[in-house]
């Protein structure tokens, strides 16, 4: 009977060939003993080196986030501000002290404004933006964790929001998402990024064909019944809303054409400044509920693509749903 010797599948017959057999497995096993196997890329963190107050950001931005994605589940202490659902826990404020520390050691003379470090509620915030404006012409407006709550219920929806004012007026804005690995960028004047690509703000031109961001609010006694409002109002002009629970990435995403708008009453200059400026430098307008342009002490926002924008005033008025 004719022996057969076989190399993945294909057969020799055994005699003068077998050599070629056996020197055919002795390479194959080289090979496999040679061969390591594959192992995950290391994720490259944003790290800038230049100290710009721009890369400072980035590299802020980036650490802060790291560190609280680590802590995820993690969450040692959790208390309320200014109502059952506005929530703090131990990593905002960790968060925080972080990145005034990185901050401060390039810019010991630049102000800060955190929210952490502000009392609750609607009249201490504006009190602290005044008293922070007057410190330096550089003011740094920082949200450790823009969407505490969903970082709570580990709801993958948070992020870090950094902003630097000049005189009052937004020049940097960054806002990282830690668990998309999204590191949203823009200066005034040059334009806002992702990924090193430039973001532009979505073509929708009619309210009904666009898709708008809104906000519970949890000022239950004064923002959140007029927000409820506009809410019901845009819900059968618009082609659907979305209240993903961070006014930040919310902004960032109208800034990526992701959304066409973004309306909300009862916000703070943290949870706006950064993402006002994405807007704006992706071609977007941003104003008040009733149309007077954005600054830092703006409370009640509506940001868009610019088409839709004052379709929107409009209905928003219409609903007295201004919050003025």
């Amino acid at each position: 009977m004719m022996q057969l010797c076989a190399i993945r599948g294909v057969y020799f017959k055994k005699g003068k060939n077998c050599k070629i057999h056996r020197r055919a497995m002795q390479v194959e096993n080289q090979l496999e003993s040679s061969v390591k196997p594959l192992e995950p890329k290391p994720k490259i963190p944003y790290v800038v080196g230049s100290k710009s107050p721009t890369a400072v950001a980035i590299n802020s931005a980036s650490k802060a986030g790291e560190w609280i994605k680590s802590r995820l589940g993690l969450i040692k202490e959790i208390n309320t501000k200014c109502s059952p659902q506005d929530l703090v826990t131990d990593v905002d404020k960790g968060a925080e002290l972080m990145i005034r520390k990185l901050i401060l050691t390039h810019f010991p003379d630049h102000a800060i404004l955190g929210e952490e470090s502000v009392d609750p509620g609607a009249e201490a915030s504006a009190n602290a933006l005044t008293e922070a404006k007057k410190e330096a012409e550089y003011l740094w407006i920082i949200d450790p964790i823009d969407g505490t709550t969903n970082f709570v219920q580990g709801y993958p929806f948070f992020c870090v929001s950094i902003a630097l004012a000049y005189r009052g007026e937004v020049i940097i804005g960054v806002i990282y998402d830690p668990i998309r690995d999204e590191m949203f960028v823009a200066e005034k004047g040059k334009g806002a990024y992702v990924h090193g690509n430039p973001t532009r703000v979505s073509r929708d031109d009619k309210l009904a064909d666009s898709v708008l961001a809104v906000g519970f609010n949890p000022d239950r006694e004064v923002a959140l019944p007029v927000n409820m409002k506009g809410i019901t109002a845009l819900s059968d002009r618009t082609r659907s809303l979305r209240a993903a629970g961070s006014a930040a990435l919310h902004l960032a995403y109208v800034a990526a054409g992701r959304l066409s708008g973004y309306y909300e009453v009862g916000l703070n200059a943290w949870d706006i400044a950064a993402g006002a400026l994405l807007v704006k430098e992706s071609g977007g307008i941003v104003t008040d509920t009733v149309g007077n342009p954005y600054d830092i002490g703006v409370r009640r926002l509506v940001a868009t693509n610019g088409k839709i924008h004052q379709e929107l005033l409009d209905v928003l008025k219409t609903a007295e749903a201004t919050g003025v």
